[in-house]
């Protein structure tokens, strides 16, 4: 009889085990499944990689900004994590948004993005202007999938407005302290991105075991300016 009962206790153990290890399962794949819904100037957001912290996004209607929280260990080498606020768009377009951190933060390196970018994917190839908790300001970029990452620092530091712009392959960094009127900064890159790509701002914490968070305020997103040609 009581050899009948350990039995039974260990398979009722066993059961509630996998039915644990399922809705955990569960959890996890939901944290980096894309949630689709209108946010302000954007329709979807959702983590990008493996985080250990599901991101969030608020959108303030009054104020149009976005506090976004994110997790991930970085957005560097081959892939990245990080929680990102998205739309689908095509042809020339710019992102602009003044960047503001909350709190002091756990890691210098934990960062606040204007991005473009293919696709989802962890190993996407994408371009980013990327504010740093430290103020270092730079123009990321991965030219194709699964490379490391590349970078163009600016002189600029902390900037209180960032803009990131495409003109045909061609990606630029603009950027303004306080009070001033945004100034290319750092050159440009060129990357091949296929229409639809993924355009939004997104934070990553530069630490898998914490979350931070950043508010973009002043963000626009329109339709790069055609370029005038003047015959001579």
């Amino acid at each position: 009889m009581n050899r009948k009962k350990s039995v039974c206790l260990a398979a009722l153990l066993s059961a509630a085990g996998f039915a644990s290890g399922a809705k955990k399962d569960a959890v996890a794949q939901q944290a980096n499944t894309p949630t689709h819904g209108a946010i302000g100037l954007f329709e979807g957001h959702g983590d990008v990689g493996t985080v250990l912290h599901a991101g969030s996004v608020e959108y303030d209607a009054g104020k149009q900004s976005y506090t976004i929280a994110g997790s991930g260990e970085n957005m560097w080498f081959a892939t990245d994590a990080f929680q990102f606020v998205w739309k689908k768009v095509s042809g020339d377009v710019t992102l602009t948004a003044d960047i503001s951190f909350i709190g002091k933060g756990v890691n210098e390196h934990r960062k606040a993005v204007l991005m473009l970018r293919q696709n989802l994917d962890a190993d996407s190839q994408y371009a980013d202007v990327a504010v740093h908790g430290s103020g270092l300001t730079s123009l990321q970029f991965r030219e194709e999938r699964g490379t490391a990452t590349q970078e163009i620092q600016a002189s600029v530091s902390a900037p209180q407005s960032v803009r990131i712009e495409k003109r045909g392959a061609y990606v630029t960094m603009s950027l303004a302290g306080e009070g001033g009127e945004l100034q290319p900064a750092g050159g440009s890159t060129r990357i091949d991105l296929k229409e639809p790509f993924y355009v939004g701002i997104g934070v990553c914490s530069h630490d898998k075991d914490v979350v931070e968070k950043a508010v973009f305020s002043k963000v626009e997103l329109k339709a790069a300016a055609a370029v005038q040609v003047t015959a001579e």
